[in-house]
């Protein structure tokens, strides 16, 4: 008896459209979600997660909203595409090519983005703790309000980034290129700067300064030295 009374249930939530709790979503299902990865697909809302899709042409796609978490994109092609609210969790874009890509508001805990290219691109306001951005090019990117703690940008180019309000709270800068670079209003709770040339970049304090990270080899835009906490210890 209990057993017809919840498949009665179930049915009748799926005659409205509600999806039972614990269902997955059947944004899958669609047609455009059954396509091939080619140059301006549309997978808006599809479930493409735990995929190999190493070296796939993604140009021009809209993966909005997509979950793509724990999915291969070595060496894939998003230049121009739309991942406007994707999920990214755990996926990997291993010296892909995400250059002008629209990545605002996406959800990109521990992504990595090892050597990627992304000039340009858009992740304000994405949510990307722990993300690894080691030897990327993120020049000219817009990194602004977005969610970054713990980021790793060692050796990364981010020439004329913007890091207006975003969280930086022990994000590791060592070793990268930040030649005009805008920290107006960044949350830089020791945030990582050991050995990196911070003469150039804009919007820095002193209050900043004073609650990172660096060492001897900072070099610090004029009027601003280096904090009297430095070096910090390895307390992390």
């Amino acid at each position: 008896m209990f057993g017809k009374t919840v498949l009665a249930a179930v049915v009748a939530s799926l005659a409205l459209g509600i999806t039972p709790a614990g269902a997955q979503s059947d944004t899958h299902t669609r047609p455009q979600c059954n396509a091939d990865p080619a140059e301006g697909v549309n997978w808006t809302g599809c479930f493409k997660a735990r995929r190999m899709m190493s070296g796939v042409p993604l140009s021009g796609a809209i993966l909005k909203r997509a979950d793509l978490n724990g999915s291969d994109f070595t060496g894939a092609r998003f230049q121009g595409a739309n991942l406007q609210g994707a999920n990214i969790y755990r996926a990997r874009f291993h010296r892909a090519n995400l250059e002008g890509a629209d990545m605002t508001k996406i959800e990109g805990l521990r992504a990595d983005f090892k050597g990627a290219k992304m000039a340009r691109a858009k992740l304000n306001k994405g949510e990307l703790q722990r993300a690894n951005f080691t030897n990327a090019d993120l020049a000219g990117a817009d990194l602004s309000k977005a969610e970054l703690g713990r980021a790793v940008f060692v050796g990364a180019n981010l020439t004329g980034a913007n890091f207006t309000s975003a969280y930086l709270a022990r994000a590791d800068f060592s070793g990268s290129k930040l030649d005009g670079a805008n920290f107006d209003n960044a949350h830089l709770l020791r945030a990582n700067f050991a050995g990196t040339d911070l003469s150039g970049a804009k919007g820095l304090t002193a209050g900043q300064i004073e609650f990172s990270c660096g060492d001897s080899d900072t070099k610090l835009p004029a009027g601003l030295s280096a904090s009297p906490y430095w070096p910090c210890n390895s307390d992390n």
